[in-house]
């Protein structure tokens, strides 16, 4: 194992922490964004010392981190305090498409009930499907899976449900990991922005129904594409 982070393969630098945020949280904040985005790829390993070194702070908050990103299934803890990236399972990432579409369906119906308690989601839905459309227009993937996921979590945040949001965030980072694992493989994915206007005319038009389908045909095909990107 390595005794030191790859150069190419480096912890996301950390942002300045909230004034009530533990180094345990903001450790695993750092680890997370740099697993979902790939910085830390599938298969890297690293000790904690090493990753800890990198954050500026002492094993234990890293340690905590660790144990916290392995229960989500992002990590495993080797030995002598190691750690490895798992890969994607094309068939635990599946099953974790299926309660992904259920509960942001849910949260679709809740948003397109909640009429002007929403507005504020519906202008943050909105403006990350222009920002996906601007990202695919200039050939930044990477721009246009941030801006994809971010459509996603204003969804869900803005349901009215805090227990519902907080019960699709694995499942809501499990796909973005997806997401920007397989972006560069897949086809141009033109039909996401069309899919994510339609969602949104069913919210402003209040049709619980229509929201939690159309949400639904998307994520579906979208998932298959993904899936079939890696080989499922």
């Amino acid at each position: 194992m390595d005794s030191e982070i790859r150069s190419r393969d480096r912890v996301r630098p950390m942002a300045p922490p909230p004034a009530k945020q533990s180094l345990a949280d903001t450790a695993y904040a750092a680890l997370k964004a740099s697993i979902l985005e790939g910085l830390l790829p599938p298969g890297h390993e690293a000790v904690e010392q090493a990753i800890a070194e990198q954050l500026g702070m002492s094993r234990t908050p890293v340690h905590e981190a660790v144990l916290r990103l392995q229960h989500e299934g992002f990590l495993r803890v080797l030995s002598r305090r190691g750690v490895r990236v798992l890969p994607i399972d094309p068939e635990d990432l599946r099953h974790t498409y299926e309660v992904l579409i259920a509960l942001e369906g849910a949260a679709a119906s809740l948003l397109a009930q909640r009429g002007g308690a929403g507005s504020a989601t519906l202008v943050a839905m909105r403006q990350a499907t222009e920002e996906m459309e601007a990202a695919l227009a200039r050939g930044d993937r990477a721009a246009w899976a941030a801006a994809d996921d971010a459509f996603h979590r204003a969804l869900v945040a803005g349901c009215g449900n805090p227990k519902l949001a907080a019960l699709a965030g694995t499942a809501a980072d499990q796909a973005q990991r997806a997401r920007s694992a397989t972006v560069a493989r897949r086809p141009e994915p033109k039909a996401s922005a069309q899919e994510h206007r339609a969602i949104l005319s069913a919210l402003e038009a209040g049709d619980a129904e229509g929201a939690r389908a159309a949400l639904a045909a998307h994520r579906s095909r979208a998932s298959g594409e993904i899936l079939r990107a890696l080989g499922a």
